[in-house]
């Protein structure tokens, strides 16, 4: 369930917060409380197989290189508001890396590639309030991951969500160039 503070509060206050465990975001200055993270080994799987494969292409790249995060990677996203969002794993180009500073532990910036694995304590009203982020931060590239299902939605700028299932390819082209996995092996 999830609880909104009444108060708005700033990125710096938020950073602030206690590590207890509590999935928390800050969008648009609000205080969202999650509860405690419950995830199971269907999501840490899927996690894990879709940082692979990025990672597998990434080393294929030219240098600069970009950097795939995981782990809920904390991003401060430039809308205009007051916002903080975990995401499960995020692909982030070598132009906003070069940006951040080392007194920041979140990245400040908009990621190429936002992957959202869907897991046991996820709500619909939480993961509409992330897609709608997004697509305010103009996030060019979003995948939805349902593991119970074996499913991707993709989400791109300017496009209507494309439902993607565990017989077709995944492609991030043009966001990532020459990346394209067959969505079964995310789930193997």
């Amino acid at each position: 369930m999830n609880t909104v503070a009444e108060r708005r509060m700033t990125v710096e206050e938020f950073l602030a917060l206690p590590d207890d465990g509590v999935e928390r975001m800050l969008i648009d200055g609000r205080l969202v409380e999650m509860g405690m993270t419950r995830r199971n080994r269907w999501h840490s799987n899927v996690t894990t197989r879709v940082a692979q494969f990025l990672a597998n292409w990434l080393d294929g790249q030219p240098v600069p290189r970009g950097q795939v995060q995981t782990g809920d990677a904390g991003f401060c996203l430039p809308d205009g508001s007051e916002s903080v969002v975990g995401i499960d794993i995020a692909y982030v180009s070598a132009d906003v890396l070069a940006q951040q500073t080392d007194e920041s532990s979140i990245v400040q910036g908009i990621p190429v590639l936002a992957v959202e694995v869907l897991s046991p304590s996820d709500t619909l009203e939480n993961i509409t309030l992330k897609m709608k982020k997004y697509r305010r931060a103009k996030v060019p590239l979003v995948w939805l991951i349902d593991t119970d299902d074996r499913t991707v939605t993709v989400y791109r700028l300017g496009a209507k969500p494309k439902l993607v299932d565990d017989t077709m390819d995944l492609s991030a082209e043009p966001e990532l160039p020459g990346f394209t996995v067959a969505v079964a092996r995310l789930f193997e």
